[in-house]
């Protein structure tokens, strides 16, 4: 499997193509990093260094990857966190050549914008511009559950509200969605919910919550299973999977005292996912 994956990279830590190329490369994915951002460290420390990258030099080096043939045998168009509108030109376009390319390529989208916790965190201009354009082209999202309440204007809380959030979406042109966060009213106390919905069915995972906050775990979640999913074509297998390797890592950075993603540490849980939690299927 071919990736292209177009999002930031950071030099500390893991975020972005800094948190997803690694473990796309240990579970055996090809990938091919296009940095939208060349940060020394993600900006939740309030500072940090690096340019952002303009559309056009982003754009060129995805013509560069064209030119040397690589579209047709690209599986994947991948992205996470979109730093201006025309980045999302960018994308958008080459989703478009790798799809003439390879028609049965896929593009999954993580619309990046926020959390419950914080609020909104991009530009203004952002989530307006994922619900309009970017998330109809897009195959499979992998939003949390404040991301898909703002790109359906609703508010899930439940699991029948997030069911129907997820189906509103899903008419907006995504087949398959992955809700990160599912943080229902009367979820099991210290649990938290990775629920997906596609064309077959409703799958719905349970996994301790771990109390704390761990940049880049949603970067490193929707390419694991955006790869499984692919490889797969099994949303319940995808699910697991991805659940497993996901706790594993953020169950060792929490253990490790550090604030950064234990990334590396904790490869073996891409590998040989454990598959300890049981997926249930909702519909």
């Amino acid at each position: 499997m071919r990736v292209l994956s177009i999002q930031s990279a950071v030099a500390y830590g893991h975020v972005g193509n800094s948190a997803a190329v690694f473990p796309l490369q240990r579970i055996g994915v090809e990938v091919m990093p296009v940095y939208t951002v060349n940060f020394s460290n993600h900006t939740g420390y309030g500072a940090w260094k690096g340019p952002l990258i303009a559309p056009a030099d982003v754009a060129a080096v995805i013509a560069g990857v064209e030119e040397r043939g690589a579209f047709p045998s690209t599986d994947v168009v991948l992205s996470g966190y979109q730093g201006s509108a025309g980045i999302a030109d960018v994308i958008i376009d080459a989703v478009a050549r790798v799809k003439a390319a390879n028609p049965s390529a896929i593009y999954a989208c993580d619309p990046v914008m926020g959390n419950a916790k914080s609020g909104c965190f991009v530009a203004p201009e952002i989530p307006i511009l994922l619900r309009e354009r970017v998330v109809p082209v897009a195959d499979v999202i992998t939003p949390n559950q404040f991301e898909l309440g703002f790109l359906t204007e609703t508010s899930p809380l439940t699991i029948d509200e997030t069911l129907r959030s997820v189906e509103l979406a899903r008419a907006m042109g995504p087949s398959t969605v992955l809700v990160t966060s599912v943080e229902r009213p009367d979820r099991e106390e210290g649990t938290i919910e990775m629920m997906v919905v596609d064309d077959a069915s409703a799958w719905i995972v349970q996994t301790p919550h771990l109390p704390f906050k761990a940049n880049g775990s949603g970067d490193v979640t929707a390419a694991l299973f955006t790869a499984h999913y692919r490889s797969t074509g099994d949303a319940e297998v995808a699910l697991a999977r991805t659940a497993s390797s996901v706790f594993g890592l953020l169950e060792n950075t929490l253990s490790s005292g550090e604030r950064e993603l234990q990334l590396v540490e904790s490869q073996e849980h891409y590998a040989n996912p454990r598959l300890e939690f049981a997926v249930r299927k909702l519909a």
